[in-house]
């Protein structure tokens, strides 16, 4: 009993008699307030330690030889899907016109409903044997070579749909002006696919995969080709002015999306009232790397971007009017890690919070007394005078 007795002396928290306590209102008061307080950051603090917190790295992009995934969903309103042509090219020289593959196009009706989808996009069903190459119908177990108009690169070439035509006038560098006289594409049905367009919008998403070097992607309106370095039209008669590309950018992000990411461009629209030009999008790419809890790295993008329109009626040749994307990549890449607080500093918060707010309290409260007494004292004087 002794060695327990001599633990007295070491007591830091020495007890009062409960005959010395007085209690008040303002106490009580101060008291109540203070646990309400208490309730409020202990909550605060549960939630920050159940939920991670990120820490943010700048360092500088030492990647080479990336691919990109440029992700997209556009309307157009005004414009018929079949005359949109996507389109890509970079610094590197790398360049791809009216590309198909990984890309939906949606025919819409004036008030935005869908009619009809196809992952081609453009034309009607392939109809088999139209005119052989040598001019005659396909005889009996003839093995059928449809010609290509004079765009044949070697004897065997053969061109047996419209779009074989126009792809072999594409690497030519010709513009296809009179499509009417091809025989593959008035077979197919190819002039009356258009018609029934007329006064339709388009839907078109998907992706393109883009090296990782300045470049641009665009929506042309009008079948694009590469002659001199020049963009032109080879779609119809149809005129470069005439096309309205008023759109909607439904969704626009490069790369695979992360926690708390914000594309700008989600949901942006714009009207166009003037008869010609394109419209740009100015967009500065940052490369982002995104790792969770469990250590999988997201490898994303962030973007920034100033629009601008262009009118080319003065200039000569004119591009076809469309949208574009021009894109550049910023130097530093950014970093964001996952984090989550430990038990131990929770405990210590927690500790903090109570320790903190009851010392406080107590000075509080202690004011409240104090000065409630003085004025009592200055208030009796004043009766005994």
């Amino acid at each position: 009993m002794g060695v327990f007795n001599k633990f007295r002396s070491l007591d830091a928290y020495p007890k009062i008699d409960q005959d010395f306590y007085k209690r008040t209102r303002s106490g009580g008061l101060v008291t109540i307030f203070s646990l309400i307080v208490i309730a409020f950051l202990f909550l605060l603090e549960i939630r920050l330690y159940l939920y991670s917190g990120t820490e943010t790295q700048l360092v500088v992009d030492t990647s080479r030889g990336e691919r990109l995934r440029v992700n997209f969903d556009v309307t157009f309103p005004l414009l018929r899907c079949s005359l949109i042509a996507v389109d890509t090219m970079d610094i590197s020289g790398e360049q791809h016109y009216d590309i198909r593959h990984d890309i939906l196009k949606k025919r819409l009706d004036n008030h935005g409903n869908v009619i009809a989808s196809r992952q081609d996009g453009v034309g009607a069903p392939k109809i088999e044997k139209p005119l052989q190459r040598h001019g005659g119908r396909l005889d009996h177990n003839e093995t059928y070579c449809g010609s290509c108009y004079g765009a044949e690169v070697a004897d065997d070439d053969c061109c047996n749909s419209c779009e074989e035509v126009r792809e072999a006038y594409r690497k030519k560098g010709w513009g296809l002006s009179n499509p009417e006289l091809i025989d593959q594409c008035t077979r197919e049905g190819y002039f009356n696919q258009i018609k029934e367009e007329e006064g339709e919008g388009c839907n078109i998403n998907g992706f393109v995969d883009v090296s990782k070097v300045a470049g641009n992607f665009h929506f042309a309106a009008g079948k694009s080709l590469h002659h001199n370095q020049d963009l032109i039209s080879d779609l119809l008669d149809v005129q470069l002015g005439n096309h309205n590309i008023t759109h909607k950018i439904n969704k626009l992000s490069f790369g695979e999306e992360f926690p708390g990411v914000v594309n700008p461009l989600d949901g942006a629209k714009w009207t166009h009232h003037t008869s010609s030009g394109i419209y740009q999008y100015f967009i500065k790419v940052v490369p982002t790397v995104y790792t969770d809890l469990t250590g999988n790295k997201i490898q994303s993008n962030q973007f920034s971007v100033t629009e601008h329109f262009r009118d080319d009626n003065n200039v000569h040749p004119k591009p076809p009017p469309g949208v574009y994307f021009i894109y550049d990549f910023s130097p530093i890449k950014v970093i964001y890690t996952e984090g989550k607080v430990s038990f131990l500093h929770f405990l210590t918060n927690i500790c903090a919070i109570i320790g903190g707010v009851f010392t406080v309290a107590g000075i509080i409260d202690s004011f409240i007394y104090h000065g409630q007494r003085a004025i009592k004292k200055k208030i009796d004087l004043g009766k005994h005078r």
